[in-house]
C-alpha cells in the first residue's frame, strides 16, 4: 500500500507533463498494465486515503491499493502532478469519491493514464457515492457566489461508517467480478467489515447520544462534518467559514463568536488541513477547543479505516465532556 499524495495547490498540470506523459502513459498502450509476475495482485488506485483503506479491507492480500490524496491534503485541492499519472497506467480498478470532490484535478490525470480500463463508465471505474444515501442535495439554482457547493449532494461521506459500509459492499463485488479466482474471498472479507462497521456505528450513536443536548453542538469550519454529525447525533450551530471555500471575515468570525456565546459552545471542529488561526482565536475567547479531525486514514503508515473512525470519535468524545 501507499499514497503519492502531494500538499501543494495547484489548479493545473505543469509543463513536466508531456515528458511524463510519455514515461506514464504514451509510450505504453491503452489498458496496458505490468505483468503478473512482478505484480500478481490487482492493481487498485483510490483518489482519497480513506476510499484505499476500504479497499485494502474487503482485498486483503489480493489487492495492492495506491491512494492518490494524501490524509492532510485538502481532497477538493490535490496536485494533478505527472507522477501521479503511473500508478493509473497500471490500475485495474480506480476508485473515486465522486459528487464533483476531485473534479478540479483528476479528470486530466485519467486522461494522461491512456488506461481504457479505468475511463468512466467502464467496470474499471467505481464511484462510491452512487451507493450512499447523499445530503445536501440542492433542489434550487447554484451560482459561483454561494461558494464551493455540490449540486449533487455533499461529498464528505466517507467518515460515517454507515455509508462507508454501502461503499465497502460495492467495492467487494467489483473486485469479485474482476478477479473471480478469488470472488470467494472478497465476499467474505467483505461481509465481515461491513458487519464490523455497523457494530461500530450504531455503538458510537449509543454513546453520543447520552451526552446533554447542549453539549452537542458545536461549529465546523468548512460544510464537510454533515455525515459524521447525522451519524453521531451532532448539531452544527455555525461554520467558520461564511460559505464553502470562502475565507472568514471579521464580521463573520464576530457573528459566529455571539452564536457560540448565546447557545454556551465551546467546541469547534475541523479536518487537519484547513487554517486553524480564526478557529483558535474563537476557541480561546470562549475558553474552548479546536478538534482537529484526521483528513482519512494514514493510509501511508498503514492505519485501518477502522483505527481511523476511533481516532475521530475519541477525540470528539474528549472535547465534549465525555
Amino acid at each position: 500500500m501507499r499514497f503519492i499524495g502531494s500538499s501543494h495547490r495547484h489548479p493545473g498540470l505543469r509543463g513536466a507533463v508531456v515528458v511524463a506523459l510519455v514515461v506514464a502513459g504514451i509510450a505504453a498502450p491503452s489498458g496496458w498494465a505490468a505483468p503478473s509476475k512482478i505484480a500478481p495482485a490487482l492493481q487498485i488506485v483510490a483518489t482519497l486515503p480513506d476510499l484505499a483503506a476500504l479497499v485494502q479491507a474487503v482485498g486483503g492480500p489480493h489487492v495492492h491499493v495506491t491512494a492518490l490524496a494524501a490524509p492532510n491534503q485538502d481532497p477538493h485541492y490535490v496536485d494533478p502532478r505527472p507522477s501521479l499519472m503511473l500508478p493509473l497506467s497500471r490500475a485495474h480498478l480506480l476508485v473515486v469519491n465522486g459528487l464533483q470532490l476531485e473534479q478540479g484535478w483528476l479528470p486530466p490525470l485519467i486522461r494522461g493514464s491512456r488506461n481504457s480500463r479505468i475511463q468512466p463508465g467502464t467496470t474499471g471505474h467505481l464511484d462510491a457515492s452512487f451507493f450512499v444515501q447523499r445530503l445536501q442535495v440542492s433542489t434550487a439554482p447554484l451560482s459561483r457566489a454561494m461558494g464551493d457547493v455540490h449540486p449533487g449532494g455533499n461529498p464528505h461521506f466517507v467518515c460515517d461508517p454507515r455509508a462507508s459500509a454501502r461503499v465497502a459492499k460495492a467495492i467487494g463485488e467489483r473486485l469479485a467480478q474482476l478477479d473471480p479466482a478469488h470472488a470467494a474471498a472478497y465476499l467474505a472479507q467483505t461481509t465481515a467489515f461491513v458487519a464490523q462497521l455497523t457494530a461500530i456505528a450504531k455503538a458510537q450513536r449509543s454513546r453520543f447520544a447520552k451526552l446533554p443536548v447542549p453539549r452537542r453542538r458545536i461549529v465546523s469550519y468548512h460544510r464537510s462534518l454533515p455525515y459524521l454529525l447525522d451519524w453521531l447525533g451532532l448539531q452544527e450551530v455555525a461554520t467558520v467559514e461564511p460559505r464553502p471555500g470562502i475565507p472568514p471575515s471579521p464580521a463573520h468570525t464576530a457573528t459566529v463568536l455571539t452564536t457560540m456565546r448565546q447557545l454556551g459552545v465551546t467546541v469547534l471542529v475541523q479536518e487537519e488541513f484547513y487554517p486553524r488561526r480564526v478557529s483558535q482565536t474563537l476557541a480561546k475567547l470562549v475558553k474552548g477547543a479546536v478538534v482537529v479531525l484526521p483528513g482519512g486514514a494514514r493510509f501511508d503508515r498503514g492505519e485501518t479505516y477502522v483505527a481511523r473512525l476511533q481516532r475521530t470519535t475519541a477525540a470528539l468524545y474528549a472535547a465534549l465532556g465525555g
